[in-house]
């Protein structure tokens, strides 16, 4: 095999597919470390995805890899490439969270899920590209500059995990870290037609992914979750990732069910495609109509409609709610400040819409929805998002209305995987959101897992 045909191969194969090749000495962990840093060379200077680069540092694991496996060692992520979104800690590199006032802040230890990364054999590569305070649907912020995306420079890759898409998508890695509180894994999943996983509130632990400066409570509603290439990366990283934090650790294991299904044949499924504030245009629903229509030929049971559904409008209303008060914690507007009062009346609120999904989740397997209404949209320099619009079939729309569709599973903490299904005519990825039961990961990701396989993207 030429250099070339090798490392065309190195570029189109998921981690799992890598790893294995490790593990059987058909590559050295150096030989792939080294591919993929002349892969982000050669690509990401149009893309700007892989903003701190940490290769010096990458080639040593990759050798303390090599020297494991001669050992004899065998671990799930042994010599795999891979990098981290920004705003992750890890030990030696910036933390900035896109902010100029931290960009001098280095961390002294790695975030529990980046050290579990590489306990697991995982060649950090580097961290990607994110907004301003993890706050856009964009890329873009003023010490590392804008992610484009790779199907399209003209458009994002969506937000805050936008470089982690985009360094997935472009090839230049087979897996990413990122997180999750207003779809920032899922919404760039779609853009850039990778796989993600939000999985369900508490199973990943988040120390190390906190607000500059910041070191207690966990954020309500926000998760960490992985992007990669195939929806069986997603299983092998949650492997990996999953699992309680060290004090919770001493009495606590993780034991997730397995997948309700191993095919899609009697499958359950809700196929939600109407939000009562948010729109999504004829291209998305076009998507997610052929899908449906394969997966009922595969044998699933598809319906549009329950009287089991929670009220949509009002999960939109608290969620909103709720993430306005985590986001504006300690900044103005003061308007967002509520009473401790209503905070814990929105607490309630939430106990209440996740026994509602649990009886909805003993009709149905999974609900497949839009991770946002559109495709991948152009760039803004336009900061205010009640001053933006997006267009939806040609009409304008309200730009953060979108964030409805990341809410429905957010609010009540569920696991939601995005999968790509398909393409607009002008070439730009479209995905399907696949939400599941409380703590059944394992589902979502294999019902994305059985959309792979039909091959329809």
């Amino acid at each position: 095999m030429t250099n070339i045909d090798r490392n065309t191969e190195l570029e189109a194969a998921d981690a799992s597919d890598l790893a294995a090749a490790v593990a059987s000495r058909r590559v050295s962990a150096l030989e792939l470390c080294d591919a993929a840093i002349a892969r982000i060379e050669r690509l990401d200077g149009a893309i700007n995805a892989v903003v701190v680069r940490d290769f010096g540092r990458a080639r040593e694991q990759a050798r303390a890899c090599d020297a494991a496996l001669s050992r004899g060692e065998a671990r799930p992520l042994l010599g795999v490439p891979m990098t981290v979104k920004e705003a992750f800690d890890v030990a030696g590199l910036p933390t900035t969270w896109g902010l100029l006032p931290f960009r001098e802040m280095l961390p002294e230890r790695d975030a529990v899920l980046v050290a579990r990364l590489k306990a697991a054999g995982a060649v950090i590569l580097g961290k990607t590209n994110v907004p301003p305070a993890l706050s856009d649907w964009q890329s873009d912020n003023p010490i590392y500059g804008r992610t484009v995306n790779p199907h399209d420079a003209t458009r994002t890759p969506g937000g805050s995990s936008g470089g982690s898409a985009a360094a997935v998508a472009s090839g230049m890695v087979p897996l990413e870290l990122g997180s999750d509180i207003g779809g920032s894994i899922r919404v760039p999943a779609h853009f850039c037609g990778v796989f993600g996983h939000k999985p369900s509130y508490g199973l990943l632990p988040t120390r190390g992914h906190a607000f500059p400066g910041t070191d207690g409570a966990a954020m309500e509603l926000a998760v960490c979750g992985p992007l990669a290439r195939s929806a069986r990366d997603l299983t092998l990283a949650m492997g990996v990732l999953a699992g309680p934090d060290a004090d919770e650790s001493v009495s606590y294991r993780l034991a997730l069910p397995p997948p309700r299904h191993s095919t899609l044949a009697n499958c359950r499924v809700l196929l939600l495609t109407e939000h009562p504030r948010a729109r999504a245009d004829s291209q998305v629903l076009s998507a997610l109509d052929g899908l449906a229509a394969a997966i009922a030929a595969a044998g699933a049971r598809v319906e549009r409609a329950t009287p089991l559904l929670p009220d949509l409008g009002a999960t939109h209303k608290d969620y909103v709610t709720m993430l306005n008060t985590i986001t504006s914690r300690g900044a103005p507007p003061a308007q967002r400040v509520i009473s401790a009062h209503d905070w814990f009346n929105l607490l309630d609120h939430r106990a209440r819409l996740r026994r509602q999904w649990r009886a909805l989740f003993e009709a149905f397997d999974v609900v497949l929805m839009p991770p946002f209404g559109a495709a991948a949209f152009e760039h803004t320099t336009e900061h205010d998002w009640h001053r933006r619009t997006l267009a939806i079939d040609g009409a304008p729309s309200a730009f953060g209305d979108q964030i409805a569709w990341s809410g429905i599973a957010t609010l009540p903490g569920l696991p939601a995987t995005v999968a790509p299904i398909g393409r607009t005519p002008g070439g730009l990825p479209i995905g399907v959101q696949i939400v599941g039961p409380y703590l059944e990961d394992q589902t979502t990701i294999a019902v994305a897992g059985q959309i792979e396989a039909l091959g329809r993207y």
